[in-house]
């Protein structure tokens, strides 16, 4: 746009607000406030503590007369600009002070100006023209105290002793160490504003994440049992009403369940500082799920007794086993599937076979099960198998760290050995499609 404006004979875009290397940055940053009650106090401090400079210096400097008190005012003035404009406000206050120097009017707090100046300049990262505008008005106050004195007021000045001029420099170098302490820890304070801000936005991403995955498994598993039971429901209706009823007392209690569960979801949402007003599922409800998959016409044998598990851990097993078994229903031709429960060291592992095939029509999954499944596990820092098996049929398998003593059960599941899982590229992709 700015270009736009340029070639189309317009003022350029900083027309209003000077080049952005005047302030230090674009047009898009935001306007510093005005520093009124600082710039004003520190005039008036110039402004009385020159007064007062000028009775204990009488007889040695000129004394102040209204172009002294101008220029005393337009440096403590330009100090309202120091944060819009920070190097131009630096050398402007060295400037002035070097007229006032050289002038002849008498030594006092007019040197604070400068200070605060450079300092601004300095905390606001324009730090080469803050050291430039001091080491600007050394050099020149060294010039006019050491070489210039004869032919500027007061008539029959001396020489400054040298000593004066290291208590300047000392005074410099002070400003500069100051200057440059705040700098730094104004940059790390922005440094760990940003970093809270990143974590922030991260615990954020992770809790949509987790509220996803857990609507996902709650509706993609309830959705399919109500599919289910309504095409029974249908194909049943005129021949065996008693039936379609059973079905449709199905998709009722199913559906009720469901939006349970999706509002617990949406109360932590409301309230996430409380505790939630009923217990997350786990595998303990696992009787549940192999009695919602029977409704769905999917027989399922559990191998292995389920185990005291943390909440967490409990959970991600819980919605692992519902999403395989939902996917059994949706995407298995097969009306019986397994799922075997085992401690393997430290980790519990969990199983889900089922004998397949896949069926083509309902194959083209967006893959958000499987996606949701190795993120549950890969958050407990455990890992997720999913793909055919040599035999035929289709495997999940996961491992999921518990603590050591926290699990008892079978060391090992019944049946067969699991087989290998392929890795094959476009296996992987197929798998993640199909299920």
């Amino acid at each position: 746009m700015d270009g736009q404006r340029e070639r189309a004979g317009g003022p350029p875009q900083w027309w209003r607000h000077g080049p952005p290397w005047w302030h230090g940055g674009g047009d898009d940053r935001p306007r510093p406030r005005w520093p009124w009650r600082s710039t004003v106090l520190l005039t008036a401090f110039v402004l009385v503590g020159s007064g007062f400079a000028a009775h204990s210096q009488e007889g040695e400097r000129v004394a102040l007369d209204p172009f002294a008190r101008v220029l005393l005012l337009l440096t403590g003035a330009a100090l309202l600009w120091r944060q819009r404009y920070p190097v131009p406000v630096a050398f402007g206050t060295a400037a002035t002070t070097l007229v006032y120097l050289a002038t002849g009017y008498p030594y006092g707090p007019v040197f604070l100006a400068v200070a605060v100046a450079c300092f601004s300049a300095v905390v606001s990262g324009h730090r080469r023209a803050a050291w430039t505008a001091m080491a600007t008005l050394w050099a020149g106050h060294a010039l006019l105290a050491h070489w210039l004195y004869p032919w500027l007021p007061p008539s029959g000045d001396a020489a400054a002793s040298w000593g004066e001029e290291v208590v300047v420099a000392t005074w410099v170098v002070a400003i500069v160490a100051v200057s440059e302490l705040a700098r730094t820890r104004r940059e790390q304070w922005a440094r760990d504003r940003a970093e809270r801000a990143r974590a922030a936005r991260r615990r954020a991403d992770e809790e949509r994440l987790r509220i996803a995955r857990e609507l996902h498994d709650v509706l993609a598993h309830s959705i399919s049992v109500i599919n289910v039971q309504a095409g029974v429901g249908l194909a049943l209706l005129d021949t065996d009403p008693e039936q379609a009823r059973t079905a449709l007392t199905t998709i009722k209690a199913k559906s009720k369940e469901a939006l349970g569960e999706v509002r617990q979801v949406l109360d932590t949402l409301r309230a996430p500082g409380d505790a939630p007003r009923t217990p997350a599922p786990g595998l303990g409800r696992l009787p549940e799920l192999v009695e919602q998959a029977a409704s769905a016409g999917l027989t399922v044998e559990v191998e292995g007794e389920p185990p005291a598990l943390p909440p967490g851990t409990d959970l991600a097993a819980f919605r692992i086993v519902q999403e395989a078994l939902t996917n059994v229903v949706r995407h298995s031709g097969s009306r019986h599937a397994r799922v075997g429960l085992a401690r393997e060291g430290g980790a519990l592992r969990l199983r889900v076979d089922d004998d397949g095939p896949a069926t083509g029509a309902e194959a083209g999954g967006s893959g958000n099960g499987l996606a949701g499944m190795r993120e549950r596990a890969a958050a407990l820092g455990g890992t997720i198998e999913a793909g055919p098996r040599p035999d035929g049929g289709f495997r999940v398998l996961a491992l999921l760290p518990i603590g050591p003593d926290s699990l008892s059960g079978p060391d090992s599941l019944s049946g067969p050995e699991n087989p290998e899982i392929p890795k094959n590229p476009e296996n992987a992709r197929a798998t993640e499609e199909d299920r």
